[in-house]
């Protein structure tokens, strides 16, 4: 059933500007737990969570990696246009792109459009001692986006080396400084390994080997997917009823070996982070669709709301299933697929049976995600995050979100 209306100033909250992490703590496994659970709200050191776990589940990461895909041009002018990278166009897949010599072609948002009326921008970087050109023309608009077409000498240099030289680590609006060297590391989860984000799954960001290490003696099993976090997940919701919001569509891919897992998991499977949540969750959707088109490529694109709109009496398992058997019909050893998803209040979780998350925005559509799994306990929890020292939003402390177990 479609979500109907939902008015965003009924999901927000005051969040003091000191209290948005600026820095991460020292240590990433030293940063406060907020646990709730059977309605119940406590906190505790991150390096304890495996004891807020139940033994035999299963804890789904986004692997993800981010990229430098913060580029700083400058015009001749003086004027200063910001490009980020959201996803390769032509190429159109991310390998591709990366190794693409000579030039690319990526969709961006750019900084000071205004600025920029025609004619091409250039950035000097350094490589290896070297002196390098990266020349972007914009190409075409695309709804708020642009198509931008980069060139770069020297040739030789691949289009992965040329964002490592010439860019920037993508830190959120909300971080207000520079970004430095540490956040390189700090911005980046212990597991990220697939190159695609511009923003870290931030939930991650706490793990550490020790806590993966305990985890696993507890009998906590870890799998993995790649969903590549787009900007749109800090595009602030503009419209007074929260369903006109647009989503971004952002690319995941998922392996029959985890697939595999999900089916045969017994335990409780445990999303970390509100993009593992969505790409478990879109994966059953996409179970449905390939089922009801008889295993059609047209099922691997979930709209926004599609999710509502479809009436499924699939379980889990036969979703799991199927998205399986169209990965063996075409000889492939990944599903990749894209999703729009935007889960909001009303929506049922199918696969999701725990959340680790950080906490967001006010009136975002992270908040609503967060609202669709505890409902109006929302409003308590951030109200104790507040009242308890939390440090909020993607450097800040983490929650584990538990129903009734």
């Amino acid at each position: 059933m479609y979500p109907g209306k939902i008015r965003i100033s009924e999901y927000d909250y005051e969040l003091p500007e000191e209290r948005i992490a600026q820095f991460p703590v020292n240590k990433r496994d030293q940063s406060k737990l907020l646990v709730y659970r059977n309605g119940n709200i406590s906190d505790d050191n991150f390096s304890n969570i495996g004891d807020y776990i139940p033994a035999g589940s299963m804890l789904i990461f986004n692997n993800s990696k981010v990229i430098k895909a913060r580029l700083l041009f400058g015009k001749e002018t003086g004027a200063a246009i910001e490009i980020l990278c959201l996803e390769p166009s032509s190429p159109s897949d991310y390998e591709n792109s990366f190794n693409a010599r000579k030039t690319t072609e990526w969709k961006c948002i750019v900084g000071n459009l205004k600025k920029w009326k025609r004619g091409p921008v250039y950035l000097e970087f350094k490589y290896n001692g070297k002196t390098g050109r990266l020349m972007a023309e914009k190409s075409e608009a695309e709804g708020d986006l642009w198509r931008i077409r980069f060139r770069w000498d020297p040739e030789e240099l691949r289009f992965e080396d040329v964002l490592e030289a010439a860019g920037h680590i993508p830190l959120p609006p909300y971080i207000t400084r520079k970004d430095q060297e540490s956040d390189i590391t700090d911005y980046q989860t212990v597991y990220s390994e697939v190159k695609g984000s511009v923003a870290a799954p931030t939930a991650g960001l706490h793990f550490t080997s020790d806590v993966l290490s305990d985890l696993k003696n507890r009998n906590i099993s870890v799998s993995e997917v790649t969903l590549h976090v787009g900007a749109g997940t800090f595009k602030p919701v503009k419209s007074t009823e929260a369903t006109e919001h647009e989503m971004h569509n952002e690319h995941f891919i998922v392996t029959k070996e985890t697939l595999q897992k999900l089916i045969n998991n017994q335990g409780k499977k445990i999303a970390v982070g509100t993009t593992s949540v969505r790409t478990i969750e879109s994966l059953y959707w996409i179970g449905v669709k390939l089922i009801s088109s008889d295993f059609s490529e047209s099922a691997l694109r979930l709209g926004q709301w599609e999710p509502y709109e479809i009436k499924s009496d699939v379980s889990e398992n036969e979703a799991i299933k199927a998205v399986i058997k169209y990965l063996e019909n075409k000889n492939l050893l990944s599903l990749y697929a894209s999703t729009s998803i935007m889960i909001v209040p009303g929506y049922r979780f199918r696969l999701t049976e725990g959340i680790i998350t950080n906490f967001h925005q006010p009136r975002s559509t992270l908040l609503l995600l967060i609202s669709a799994w505890t409902g109006d306990n929302w409003k308590r929890i951030y109200g104790y995050a507040l009242e308890n020292g939390f440090r909020f939003l993607s450097y800040g402390d983490s929650s584990i979100l538990l129903r009734t177990y």
